[in-house]
């Protein structure tokens, strides 16, 4: 499991730069018009793990197989994309289909890059996508309110319940255009969800400046960063035209150089991923044997029969119990057979909660 992370926002904000350079795969047409993107480009990439590296190493392994995240650049949204404006109907049907919203937004003034309308203003363009969003999903709600209102008749408690579920969900998107989480529990959560609603996704604001203000943002970042805050999101700030340079150099030491000289301590690629892994909750444990050392991606607090299942379904079924030695074990002892001579191998059954970085051998029996 990775986890696919759809990429928004208003025509011409920089996302099919950056989707570009982030999958580091110029595929995605990047124009000065809007709608160049109609069709969503898909881009594979692997996620960055010094650990992995290291465990392999340790480990001798053959192969080397990191954990993967899919990006998807979704094609420009504009006001009225909720009644199918701008292809509207196509594109929000894409978003469904993402685990994370990564919402672009531009926060740099071009008179040479064009802007939907005319202004420079990154909360109105926020508010802009934000409505279309919520329209869409009231939409939804609604058709489906008025599929179970022909089935309530029947005196149905679930359905008269899930009717109530709709009722409160639409006054919160009508009224505020906000969705309350903490007013449902994790079976009406799961009820939403099967609806596939946007206004679940959890949202990364991605405030794309100029070059000059990468290192501590600008007076339009700002902006969006304390929005994000107040809605409790998680923003990051990247320079969609640094990161062009940065995959157009072909050898590391190049990039390196170029990240030193400008003060940068990560990629966008790196920062995209690390707040991608917040805002879903995941997390990486490891499997190593002589053909191959693995990362393998779960949500936080999976048990281990079910983590052991990501591998194979048989692992699940027929877990007996997994072998555990934490990260920081494995490097010090310098593998399995010092850590399990010096007791650090542990035996746990199928309560355990897996830890970011568990290096696991699962025993089971079908």
């Amino acid at each position: 499991m990775g986890f696919k992370c759809g990429i928004i926002g208003l025509p011409n904000v920089g996302k099919s730069t950056l989707f570009n350079a982030l999958t580091e795969a110029m595929k995605a047409e990047a124009a000065n018009y809007p709608f160049a993107t109609i069709n969503p480009n898909i881009g594979r990439v692997a996620v960055p793990d010094k650990r992995l590296d290291k465990i392999g190493e340790i480990g001798k392994s053959e192969k080397i197989i990191p954990a993967y995240m899919d990006f998807v650049d979704i094609a420009g949204l504009v006001k009225g994309a909720s009644k199918g404006e701008g292809l509207g109907n196509k594109f929000l049907a894409h978003i469904r289909e993402v685990d994370a919203i990564a919402h672009v937004v531009r926060c740099f003034k071009d008179d040479n890059i064009a802007h939907v309308s005319s202004i420079i203003n990154p909360i109105n363009d926020i508010e802009t996508v934000t409505t279309e969003l919520q329209l869409a999903d009231i939409e939804i709600l609604q058709s489906k309110q008025a599929s179970l209102e022909k089935k309530s008749k029947q005196g149905n408690r679930e359905i008269k319940h899930q009717l109530s579920l709709i009722e409160q969900m639409l006054e919160n998107l009508n009224q505020e255009y906000q969705f309350k989480k903490n007013q449902f529990n994790a079976d009406d959560l799961e009820f939403f969800n099967s609806l596939n609603l946007i206004s679940l996704k959890p949202i990364l604001y991605i405030c794309n400046v100029d070059e000059k203000s990468i290192i501590h943002g600008n007076s339009l970042s700002k902006l969006v960063q304390e929005k994000a805050k107040k809605n409790n999101y998680d923003s990051i700030i990247v320079s969609a035209s640094i990161e062009s340079q940065f995959v157009e150099l072909e050898n590391d030491s190049d990039r390196i150089q170029l990240l030193k000289e400008l003060g940068i301590n990560e990629t966008t690629l790196k920062k995209v991923i690390t707040a991608g892994y917040s805002l879903l909750d995941l997390i990486n444990y490891f499997t190593c044997v002589p053909k191959e050392t693995k990362s393998w991606t779960i949500k936080k607090n999976t048990l281990a029969p079910q983590a052991a299942g990501k591998i194979h379904s048989d692992f699940e079924k027929g877990f007996i119990r997994a072998e555990t030695i934490s990260y920081n074990d494995f490097i010090e002892f310098k593998g399995e057979s010092a850590c399990r001579e010096a007791g650090k191998l542990r035996q746990e059954g199928k309560d355990y909660k897996v830890k970011d970085g568990d290096v696991i051998n699962f025993l089971f029996n079908v």
